[in-house]
């Protein structure tokens, strides 16, 4: 059989939690990306790692970016919620 690149791979989502300051004017945000949600889910998900931050935040193009630099928070309640979540980047 051929792989088909529209395909899933199966097994659990590969939830990445990294940082970025590109384009923000230097403030940097802890992006989560890999979550197999749909948009509305992400939302709800996005608004309470926001509380649980305390940090203002967005979900943009199926990407939930939190204010701040809450790697490690970030990845413990993904993770106490059932996600396979890594920490990326330094």
């Amino acid at each position: 059989m051929g792989t088909d690149k529209n395909t899933r791979r199966a097994g659990p989502a590969r939830v990445r939690v990294g940082r970025e300051v590109a384009g923000r004017g230097g403030k940097g945000v802890s992006v989560i990306s890999g979550l197999p949600l749909a948009a509305a889910d992400l939302e709800v998900l996005a608004s309470r790692l926001k509380k649980l931050c305390g940090a203002g935040g967005a979900v943009r193009d199926g990407v939930i970016e939190i204010q701040g630099e809450h790697r490690d928070r970030l990845v413990a309640q993904l993770r106490q919620l059932g996600y396979d979540a890594r920490r990326s980047g330094g």
